[in-house]
Order: structure tokens, then sequence, then C-alpha cells
């Protein structure tokens, strides 16, 4: 059973994994905000239950990333691990594409001009804070359902392999078109997450030649987890979160740190960092709702603590 403060016990480890569980453990066990107060003006939010809709904007122009919403962006998801009335969220574009990448004008122009005065500085900071944004994205507790249809290029297709899963339509377009404009395909974190998704030789073949694929070779590839009909991608994806809110969620963001970390471990460290993650989650309420929902052969109902 869990202590009476709620805060699981954290079992001795083995070098700092213990505490790593530690620290993280208690942030899931003590949310401060909710949700009314976020209020994020460059994107659209909207919270049904438990589940949290985030989506891009101006679909005139297949909702391009600005400065801003780069900085909101990162701003929410870094404010969504102290939470405790969202357990799952999709992001998703207005209108009949996910997102176009940065903005080529108020973006892509203004790096440029950065480039004529030799702002090194101006130009980190920028690509600095884009790989805050995915940071913000994996270290969020919720899993994240990306909701993709149309264009979903540079950016728009990095927000896309940052999430946790991806549901896309046959018509849809994927491509990380950094060396179309002459730059590297190392940006935000692809070179690192994108071989892990779709593995190192298709990673390379994206990454380097900056060519877009469809839906139907996207989901053969492993980027996208399903593939349905444009009409119903907003309800599959709704349907998914709601799923996953309803389920173990304290359970779920342990899987989410540990599919995370995990890359960086050998194989026996993983094991000991998965032999911490579950004795945490075996003294949740919700492991014990679960088995006592099965003597009563009735469905757990899972509170997420």
């Amino acid at each position: 059973m869990p202590p009476a403060d709620g805060r699981p016990t954290i079992p001795a480890g083995h070098g700092g994994t213990a505490a790593l569980w530690s620290t993280f453990a208690d942030r899931l066990m003590t949310p401060t905000s909710r949700t009314a107060e976020l209020t994020p003006v460059s994107f659209g939010w909207k919270v049904n239950g438990r589940v949290a809709t985030m989506t891009l904007r101006r679909p005139e122009r297949k909702n391009p990333l600005t400065f801003e919403s780069y900085a909101e962006l990162r701003d929410t998801f870094d404010r969504l691990r102290f939470l405790d009335d969202v357990r799952a969220v999709v992001l998703t574009g207005e209108g009949e594409n996910f997102c176009s990448g940065g903005d080529v004008h108020e973006i892509i122009g203004p790096l440029v001009e950065m480039r004529g005065r030799s702002a090194m500085d101006e130009l980190l900071a920028f690509t600095r804070m884009t790989g805050d944004l995915v940071k913000a994205m994996r270290r969020c507790p919720q899993p994240i359902i990306a909701a993709i249809d149309g264009a979903c290029v540079g950016a728009g297709a990095i927000l896309a392999m940052a999430s946790d899963l991806r549901v896309g339509t046959a018509r849809s377009k994927v491509a990380f078109l950094f060396t179309r404009v002459g730059l590297s395909g190392a940006d935000m974190g692809a070179c690192a997450l994108l071989p892990r998704i779709i593995g190192q030789g298709r990673a390379s073949d994206l990454l380097y030649t900056g060519r877009s694929i469809d839906g139907e070779v996207a989901e053969r590839w492993g980027f996208f987890n399903r593939l349905v009909e444009p009409a119903s991608l907003n309800e599959e994806a709704a349907t998914l979160a709601k799923q996953l809110a309803d389920g173990p969620t304290f359970a779920h963001a342990m899987t989410k740190r540990c599919l995370h970390q995990e890359w960086a471990m050998g194989v026996d460290e993983a094991i000991e960092a998965e032999a911490q993650a579950q004795a945490i989650c075996m003294q949740t309420a919700d492991f014990e709702r679960a088995y006592r929902a099965f003597l009563a052969k009735e469905r757990p109902v899972f509170e997420g603590n």
C-alpha cells in the first residue's frame, strides 16, 4: 500500500537511478496547477474531460510555426508536467493540414537577416529554443497523440516525431525538409529520435534527401501507428487519447519515461531501472484497484494514483 501521504516509497537503487525515480514520482504525485491557468494565444487549447487538444492555427498557410508559437508550445508542454486534470494530449492542425514547419516570412527571413549580421548568438538562441520544445514534449508525463493530415513537414514533422503516438491519413505528406533549405537534417533531435522510430537507414534517407513520403509509406515504416480516413481523424485521435486518459496514467508516465531514457542505458542498467519503476507502480492505488476489479470480475476504474 502507498504511504498515507500518497507518495510511493523509492526502492534502494544502483547508482543514481533511485534518485531519478524519486524526483519523477514526486512530480507526478504533487501537481501544482490546473488547466484553467493555461490560456495560450498562438494555438487552440481545449480540454474535454481529461484530454487536452492543442490545435495549430492559420490553415490558410498550412499552420506554420512562428517564434511566438514555438515558445508558447514549449512553455505549455512544460507546464503539463504539473497539471492534475489533463491525462493525455492530442496535437493537431486546423483544416486539412497538420503543420508546414517554420513560417518562411516570420522565421526563415529573420534568420537569414541574423546570418547577415553574423549574429551567431541569436541563431543559437533560436535553435536551442526549438530543441527545448522537443525536450518539453518528451519530459511531460502525458502521452501525446499527433493527429496528422495533409502537410507534416519540416518542424511540423519534428512535432509529430516528438509525440508518443501518431495517427495519420493516407493523403498526408511527411518530410524532413531541412536539407532543401541548405540546413542539415540534424534539427531538434531528429538524428536521435527518428532512427528509434523508423530505423537508421530510413531515417538517413529522409534526413539526407528531404523527400516526402505519403501516409501509407509512413504507416508501413512505423512512423504512423495507424491510418484512418480524414473525416474520422480527430475522432479517432480523441478516442485513443480518452482510452489512455482513462487508464493507469501514473503507470503510463513511467512507461514514457523509460521509453525515452533507456536508449542511453545498457541492457542490465535498463532492467534495473524498470525493476525500480515497476516497484514504484506496485505501490499505487491503481495497482490495487485493478486487482480488486479482477476479483470482482469488473472492469477497473483507474484514477491515476
